[in-house]
């Protein structure tokens, strides 16, 4: 048997055998035991991302207070082993002090997480991309990007970093632009995980689950606070997304009616104060040229005791400019937010945005940023240390701060009243319990994708899609079943090697996941965050969305249908980045009012523009792009002219305004190629369409 086979099989023997066991152990064990693991895999996730956020304000001590006694880092050559000659290691490379140099940046943006739990749920492992910023406060900015592998286990009941190991692949310094990790051809990572194991964050347990002191209703609150953490998740991306394009009503809406937007500690309350924050960026909507890109990494959401407000922290990296006027900038934000829970709905009572540098791209953040004393203010973190359960401590120099005390009452919200049958109770559990770690299973096998991608691996990327699968090669339309994904990527893109010369990340990000009642399927928006390096010059930027969809089979997580735009923004040579770029002829269909004639012959020198043209001729899509009509339309290889950054192209969105209900105006509940292919469908083969809309939440 395949090895997708031989999993599915162990996987589905496990289930059967727990099921064997119900009726020989307590059923609130055995769901303790269940909510237990699923918060294990939210906690390495947290304690990761709190790595990341330490990193950035240089608190060396507090980030080795993160990994266990015998704990080993590896960074690129480097490697250490043991907590204190890590702490040690970190203060030396920091610059031999707790907190950072005056003017210096150390913005670790660690996200895209793959996290797969052991079978003893005791231990962990995890695959991350990196993509570091940093400065030396003396006029030298640099940039570097890896991957990596890390191991994670339980100390003392803690959850701790028991191995940390970053591969390099690329860095240089910012006024040449990044190559290749040492300017040699870039290995292939070794992965953690294969196909079906990315879909299974949490592995069945095996042997009868131990005796818990839980109650019934403590396991019920524990679930709800995931449930809470996803759809927390979601407004925060969901914000992200509408700013990118600056839709303004969206983003008001997602405010309560007392809503706060704090920007370097000046305040604007209500809708009006909202809207003038929003309004500074710029008018509402994109017009040629105008990038407005602000990415969310490393957020770590925290839900209060009642159920009924939540915090989130995270990094915010500006992608921003007119390329126009041939300006472009950098930022780097931190958020600390809080968002309320008004008549079952979450809504945004307070964003807190604490800058840490804008920059002219032309210089960069080592000659142009922020006055260096505003990273002197670090926005309070949500916990204490969660390797050491204590609070963490400002080095010399630093002050914290903390959002202001909430002001006026906060709604609530009608509580679960729970079956009154055990049996029905306990059924509902399972069912909740499912929806809130649907999450991660939807996470991770979506970030696979991308990392499968970058390395060209194109059977077991092809593998981790669905019975009825179906991807979409961009510029050339839809290939159903794993057999037809891998024998259309092979021809389009050839071979994979042990070694490359060049790499094009396809980091997915800041993911919107709308779960459908049943746990069993979901719909996902994600932004392509897109570096690309090579080994003999210097690596550039582009952006795009995914709108994907994702189900389980047999207890694996596997994508449906895969569909992207691309590329709303793309940088040409390192020097001009996304700002230089020029309006250029289409690559594919005719000039703006030109009969319709046969597409030429595809230009090699210009970037993607080669892309799609042999493939249709040589292996033909079960849905071409360009029948899509309306769908794809000014896409490459869609319908109509094609638009190229920097024209704006057209953006389609899958859900709602999550608080208002508010419709975009161009709207797909359903897959990209359902209305002409209806087949394709979740719905046709059993599976519930996730919610496309405000979703209420009980307690």
């Amino acid at each position: 048997m395949t090895s997708r086979v031989v999993w599915r099989v162990a996987v589905a023997c496990s289930l059967l055998a727990v099921s064997a066991r119900v009726g020989a152990q307590s059923p609130v064990d055995a769901l303790a035991r269940d909510v237990e693991r699923a918060e294990a895999v939210r906690a390495v996730k947290t304690l990761q991302r709190t790595y990341a956020q330490y990193s950035q304000y240089g608190l060396w001590n507090e980030m080795a207070a993160l990994f266990a006694d015998d704990a080993r880092l590896t960074i690129g050559d480097d490697a250490v082993t043991g907590r204190s000659a890590i702490a040690a290691w970190l203060t030396g490379a920091g610059g031999g002090r707790q907190g950072l140099a005056p003017g210096a940046i150390h913005t670790q943006l660690i996200d895209g997480p793959v996290v797969n739990l052991s079978p003893d749920g005791r231990s962990a492992k995890g695959r991350w991309y990196g993509f570091f910023l940093n400065a030396d406060g003396a006029g030298h900015a640099s940039v570097d990007g890896g991957m990596f592998e890390n191991e994670y286990a339980v100390q003392n009941g803690v959850w701790k970093i028991r191995s940390l190991h970053f591969y390099p692949q690329f860095a240089g310094a910012y006024e040449t632009g990044w190559t290749n990790w040492k300017g040699a051809n870039l290995p292939i990572i070794p992965y953690h995980f294969n196909a079906d194991e990315s879909g299974v964050p949490i592995p069945p347990p095996s042997g009868a689950a131990p005796a818990s002191t839980a109650s019934l209703a403590d396991l019920e609150r524990r679930i709800a606070v995931m449930t809470e953490e996803n759809l927390v998740r979601n407004i925060q991306a969901a914000y992200g997304h509408y700013v990118n394009r600056r839709m303004w009503d969206d983003v008001v809406d997602l405010f309560a009616a007392n809503g706060v937007y704090e920007v370097a500690g000046k305040v604007h309350t209500g809708p009006a104060g909202v809207r003038a924050v929003l309004e500074h960026m710029g008018p509402a909507g994109l017009t040629h040229g105008v990038l407005n890109d602000r990415l969310q990494f490393d957020t770590v959401v925290t839900i209060a005791a009642g159920g009924r407000e939540a915090y989130v922290r995270g990094i915010e990296l500006g992608l921003l400019g007119e390329a126009d006027k041939g300006e472009g900038f950098w930022e780097v934000n931190v958020f600390r937010n809080r968002l309320v829970k008004e008549d079952g709905l979450w809504k945004i009572r307070e964003m807190r945005v604490f800058p840490v540098l804008r920059s002219d791209y032309r210089e960069g953040w080592g000659k142009s940023r922020l006055d260096a004393r505003q990273d002197r203010v670090v926005p309070a973190f949500l916990s204490q240390n969660p390797g050491t359960g204590t609070a963490v401590t400002a080095p010399h120099g630093l002050s914290f701060v903390g959002a202001s005390p909430l002001t006026g009452a906060i709604a609530g919200a009608p509580r679960r009243v729970p079956p009154a049958d055990m049996r029905a109770r306990l059924d509902d559990d399972a069912r909740r319990l499912r929806m809130a770690i649907a999450y991660d299973g939807a996470e991770h096998v979506s970030t696979t994708y991308g990392m499968y991608a970058d390395d060209f691996q194109w059977p077991p990327m092809a593998a981790i899609f669905g019975t009825r699968g179906a991807k979409q090669i961009p510029f050339v339309g839809y290939y159903k079943s794993a057999e037809r994904i891998a024998r259309a990527t092979y021809l389009e893109w050839g071979d994979p090697t042990d070694t490359r010369t060049n790499l094009s990340w396809h980091w997915r990000m800041q993911p919107v996941i709308l779960i459908a009642p049943d746990g069993r399927s979901a719909n996902i928006r994600t932004y392509l965050f897109q570096p690309r390096t090579n080994k003999d010059r210097p690596g550039g930027l582009s952006g795009a969305m995914y709108l994907d969809q994702a189900v389980s089979e047999n207890g694996i997580w596997r994508l449906w249908g895969l569909s992207l735009n691309e590329p709303y923004f793309s940088s040409g040579d390192w020097k001009t980045g996304w700002a230089g770029m020029k309006d250029r002829p289409s690559t594919f269909g005719p000039a703006p009012g030109a009969p319709a004639a046969p597409r030429p012959t595809p230009n090699p020198n210009r970037p993607y523009g080669y892309f799609g043209a042999d493939l249709v001729a040589k292996y033909a899509p079960d849905v071409p792009i360009t029948a899509l009509g309306v769908r794809q339309e000014h896409f490459r290889g869609g319908t109509g002219e094609e638009w190229a950054w920097p024209k704006i192209l057209p953006m389609w969105w899958h859900y709602r305004n999550p608080v208002s209900g508010r419709t975009p105006e161009l709207f797909m509940p359903d897959c990209t190629p359902c209305e002409l292919a209806p087949d394709m469908s979740m719905t046709k083969h059993g599976y519930v369409l996730p919610p496309t809309g405000p979703v209420k939440s009980d307690e």
